[in-house]
């Protein structure tokens, strides 16, 4: 018979990073019943493959599901080959369009090939849910959608908006949320991990799972991670996020350019440190014991070594240090020379310089009021700082270079 951690050990590490659980008193039941029986609990995630690479937002959930595989119970990776057909509408103002199944077919081999750089291939259930849906006939899918209301459907945030706003919602969509249910009741799962933005669909499963005589699964969802931005998600269709298939020097470079306060919720969702270990680190900033940058740096290292290998991170930890903190840009950085006449600020006091239109210049946006915009958003770093002006003071009006870097782009731009 299987034996399992005590439950508040489990809970321990389950916990961490949690934004809700439903509900946690079953939570605590089933994992006790699991110690008693010596039967794992079966772990469901979804992944609809509708690109080729995952992000470090998608590991969110993938942490977690090895988490639950750390502590024996089984965990299914499941690929949303048919759902994928329909298109998730979470989150959405309009209809997401359909991709073929050749689509589907390549972007899921490449997900299968990505997730075990989390999950351990030998512990981890792939299941594809056309296994189920593509036998679904008319009968049985109409007896499904005789769950769920109308009303139901446009309770949805995402779907009560467009309707709000006369946009199109069309009918295929509202099956969505069903046919992710009907994946909890073929799977018989106890616990169903998502983001809190899939509630709607996650507690679609629950319901399912009454009707069909099985017990409601846990319904554990994690928050949405934002992206290098600190604002919105972690999307590639953002230019946000950080892929887990990148090179050693773009991810580690990435995620040295995220701001301070980003970091912490990196620390507690891209790694395996506990949340007492997190606070003390914290402590140790605020108390002046640590630089907020060495911890970065760890935290740089830490990840970058997850996906790649202890020694990579070395090298992309040796590789920024020369190009940001020794000045010394590697060779694959581009130099770029401009008049500094050219943009010098006009007024009084210490000289500065237009940083707007330099960024244009020098080729990292393609207008001015892109610039701007990138500045707001903090994503813009001169010399290793953040910036959140439109001008840069200077030193004296001689001869200037600023190291410039916007996102994984970087340009050694000489004034004289």
């Amino acid at each position: 018979m299987q034996t399992f951690p005590p439950v508040e050990e489990q809970l321990d590490l389950l916990q961490k990073g949690a934004a809700e659980i439903i509900r946690l008193s079953d939570l605590k039941d089933r994992l006790e019943d699991s110690r008693k029986t010596g039967r794992p609990l079966r772990v469901k995630a979804g992944f609809d493959p509708t690109s080729p690479d995952l992000h470090l937002g998608h590991t969110v959930l993938m942490r977690k599901l090895r988490h639950f595989q750390q502590l024996g119970h089984q965990v299914i990776f499941l690929i949303g080959d048919f759902t994928s057909l329909i298109g998730d509408p979470t989150g959405r103002n309009v209809t997401r369009k359909p991709l073929t199944r050749d689509q589907i077919d390549k972007n899921a081999e490449t997900y299968k090939a990505q997730v075990f750089k989390i999950l351990d291939a030998d512990k981890t259930e792939v299941r594809y849910n056309s296994e189920w849906l593509d036998k679904l006939g008319y009968e049985q899918t109409i007896r499904l959608t005789a769950n769920f209301t109308v009303s139901q459907m446009l309770e949805r945030d995402d779907f009560h908006k467009r309707y709000q706003a006369e946009q199109p919602i069309s009918l295929h969509e509202f099956l969505y949320p069903v046919m992710q249910g009907y994946d909890s009741v073929a799977l018989e799962s106890d616990v169903e991990l998502g983001g809190t933005d899939q509630k709607f669909n996650l507690l679609c499963g629950r319901e399912l799972q009454r009707v069909y005589n099985q017990k409601p699964q846990i319904v554990f969802m994690t928050p949405i991670l934002e992206g290098l931005d600190g604002v919105q998600k972690m999307s590639k269709s953002l230019n946000n996020a950080i892929g887990i298939n990148e090179a050693p020097d773009e991810m580690y470079g990435k995620l040295m350019s995220i701001s301070d306060e980003l970091m912490w919720k990196y620390w507690l969702f891209l790694t395996d440190l506990k949340l007492s270990e997190i606070d003390a680190l914290k402590a140790d900033v605020a108390a002046g014991r640590a630089h907020p940058m060495d911890l970065k740096k760890r935290l740089a290292r830490t990840i970058t070594t997850g996906f790649h290998s202890e020694a990579a991170a070395q090298s992309a930890d040796e590789n920024w240090a020369r190009m940001f903190q020794q000045k010394g840009f590697s060779e694959n950085v581009e130099e770029v020379h401009l008049k500094l006449a050219d943009f010098l600020s006009q007024g009084e006091g210490s000289p500065s310089v237009k940083l707007t239109a330099i960024l244009t210049a020098c080729g990292l946006t393609t207008s001015n009021a892109e610039a701007q915009r990138k500045i707001k958003e903090s994503a813009v770093k001169v010399n290793d700082a953040v910036v959140n002006k439109p001008s840069l003071e200077i030193d004296s009006a001689a001869e200037v270079k600023l190291q410039i870097r916007l996102g994984k782009k970087a340009k050694l731009v000489i004034l004289t």
